[in-house]
């Protein structure tokens, strides 16, 4: 399989049987269709790895991901953005359907698909410093890989709606 460029699986004797999928693509980890599909190919790997019991998901200390590409998006029409949206859900899906424990490693920004990411996975854990959230709607734009559904079963429909309508952190 090719090297990837901004997502890679990792394992540590310091760690036996955990994988740490990094996202790195400074300066933040935008998921742009490269990264979303490095993540998608990367949660398949640990996935089938026998040498993987559990995954923890990280995009060092600054932040996990701060939303999808907005550059990619500026110039698509409806029917554009259906395409890219559904391949958004397939690819955080991966994540989803990685059947070993997973957990979101959280510090700085989990923001939009970033904060999609994280909802993906069974626990987050999270650092002081993060701030989440899904500002897309500042935009114009629903959260499109699972914001609108994977955070209501979490948090309840009452505080997803207010992180959804409002767009803060």
């Amino acid at each position: 399989s090719a090297m990837a460029e901004f997502v890679t699986l990792e394992t540590s004797d310091d760690h036996p049987g955990v994988g740490t999928i990094l996202l790195n693509r400074p300066p933040m980890n935008a998921l742009n269709r490269q990264v979303q599909a490095e993540l998608a190919a990367a949660a398949d790997e640990a996935t089938t790895r026998d040498d993987i019991k559990a995954v923890v998901i990280y995009g060092g200390p600054k932040v996990l991901a701060a939303g999808a590409d907005i550059k990619e998006m500026t110039d698509m029409t409806y029917a554009e953005m259906r395409k890219v949206a559904g391949r958004l859900q397939a690819d955080l899906g991966a994540v989803a359907a990685i059947p070993k424990p997973t957990v979101a490693a959280i510090t700085g920004f989990a923001l939009g698909g970033g904060l999609e990411t994280a909802l993906c996975c069974d626990f987050r854990v999270v650092a002081d410093n993060a701030k989440l959230g899904l500002p897309e709607i500042t935009l114009g734009i629903i959260p499109g890989a699972g914001g609108t559904q994977r955070l209501p079963r979490l948090v309840g429909p009452a505080k997803a709606k207010e992180l959804i309508f409002s767009g803060r952190m």
